[in-house]
């Protein structure tokens, strides 16, 4: 059996939310995810403090200043990509200190903000959808990814549990 140890990935995630109720999305260039909607963020630096490193990630991305609120959740996405690559994803809450999107290029090439009211035609990633909809319950989210099976009917969107 050939073995190589692989490692988990630790990131961190903006929720921006700002006072008209609209969410910061960012349209991804990059691996994993390429091409769909997912809020700033990004991979936390060895030595890294985790807040330094979300708002690190969302100056490098969209060029603006935030201040965090609290975490919301952290999500898991097993098996990613062709890599097989393993992500934990620490989500926190947070608002717009400066207002001007200024998309990098490299890492999204698209910058928006988008009303909770209309979120539902993004093509957001499973740990985008499963904390929006911890923020918004309720309201109908876009995707085209299944949530993993382990989530299943433990975050919202998934099966019932099984009886």
């Amino acid at each position: 059996m050939d073995y190589k140890k692989q490692a988990i990935k630790t990131s961190v995630v903006a929720c921006i939310i700002d006072a008209e109720d609209r969410v910061l999305l960012t349209r991804r260039c990059i691996h994993p995810f390429c091409d769909q909607w997912v809020m700033p963020g990004g991979k936390i630096d060895l030595g890294e403090g985790i807040i330094e490193a979300l708002h690190r990630e969302v100056r490098e991305e969209v060029g603006i200043e935030i201040r965090v609120e609290g975490l919301i959740d952290v999500f898991e996405h097993l098996k990613v990509g062709s890599k097989n690559d393993h992500f934990v994803i620490l989500y926190y809450r947070a608002v717009p200190l400066s207002a001007e999107l200024r998309p990098n290029g490299s890492e999204c090439t698209e910058a928006i903000w988008v009303h909770r009211d209309q979120l539902h035609p993004f093509d957001l990633t499973p740990g985008s959808r499963h904390i929006l909809a911890k923020i918004f319950p309720g309201i109908a989210l876009g995707g085209n990814e299944a949530l993993p099976s382990s989530a299943l009917g433990e975050v919202p969107g998934g099966a019932p549990p099984r009886t």
